[in-house]
């Protein structure tokens, strides 16, 4: 069984099953429906299927996948960031979006680890870029303040760390300075060549600081950072040089880092999935909080 197909199953049940089951015939339909040719599933492929072809003479890429809502909030977010630096929406449907594909395609997560830093300001370019987008009156994003009320089930995570993920979270809702639109998921995967440029794909489209976005790319690439012997230089690192050139606090970088690893393991054990990278994550957040002061404003 593949990863995409336990992924899949693990989440949606029987409705997973069958969703499985129907894939061959679901891709005939969108080839003959949008004209589209040369389909080939990418690599890596985790909770959606996703293809890439031309349309055409455009580089395509097809996402089909049963989480309809998912795709719904991703598209508006695409919508959103529309001309910031995302890909472009092509057309939309049911558990189905066809976006336009980046060329090269090749992600950060080549600059790991020897090209760290380049990697930092490319990111940081991105969002910039990102964080341009307005916010429309009639927006259907989620608060984080929406996201973080996970922390407050019960959950298999010890509870010294699940209580300390509480405690900064409301601390840094009470204390933000303001809120943007954000990716929510900016790691190295999301960021692609596109010519002489770089281009973002996957928005989850979320409203909050700007210092909760850096956090994504600080905990990624997953699993190859965690297997470097320098994993806490480099995470050490990358907090400085996303403070330094973004002008945000290191101290709520540090915080947010750690929340959002709790987070992820929450997440992550709902589910059903493989919690140890987050268990470490967590561990290794929790002594960079102790060794920062924190709070701050």
């Amino acid at each position: 069984m593949s990863s995409l197909e336990k992924n899949i199953i693990n989440v949606y049940g029987k409705k997973g099953k069958q969703w499985l089951a129907g894939l061959p015939k679901l891709i005939v339909k969108m080839k003959i429906v949008h004209g589209l040719s040369d389909l080939r599933p990418v690599k890596n492929l985790s909770y959606n299927y996703v293809l890439s072809g031309f349309q055409g003479q455009q580089p395509i890429i097809l996402k089909l996948g049963p989480n309809i809502d998912g795709f719904k909030q991703e598209a508006e977010a695409l919508k959103g960031f529309a001309g910031f630096g995302v890909v472009k929406v092509l057309a939309e449907g049911e558990g189905m979006l066809l976006l336009e594909r980046a060329v090269s395609g090749v992600s950060l997560t080549s600059y790991f680890p020897e090209k760290d830093n380049d990697a930092i300001r490319i990111a940081c370019k991105c969002l910039k870029r990102l964080h341009q987008a307005q916010i429309t009156q009639d927006h259907v994003f989620p608060h984080i303040e929406n996201w973080l009320i996970a922390l407050d089930k019960h959950w298999e995570i010890p509870e010294n760390y699940l209580q300390k993920a509480k405690l900064l979270r409301n601390d840094l809702l009470n204390t933000s300075s303001g809120s943007i639109l954000l990716h929510g998921d900016l790691h190295h995967d999301n960021m692609l060549q596109n010519g002489d440029d770089w281009i973002v794909i996957d928005p989850k489209g979320v409203i909050g600081e700007p210092a909760y976005e850096v956090a994504a790319f600080i905990r990624n690439p997953m699993p190859e950072l965690l297997m470097h012997k320098d994993v806490s230089t480099i995470i050490d690192n990358r907090i400085t040089q996303f403070a330094k050139i973004l002008t945000l606090s290191k101290q709520r970088i540090i915080a947010w880092c750690y929340v959002q690893s709790v987070l992820a393991w929450a997440w992550t054990l709902e589910d059903n999935g493989d919690v140890s990278y987050f268990k470490t994550l967590t561990a290794l957040f929790s002594q960079s909080i102790n060794n920062s002061v924190y709070p701050t404003n």
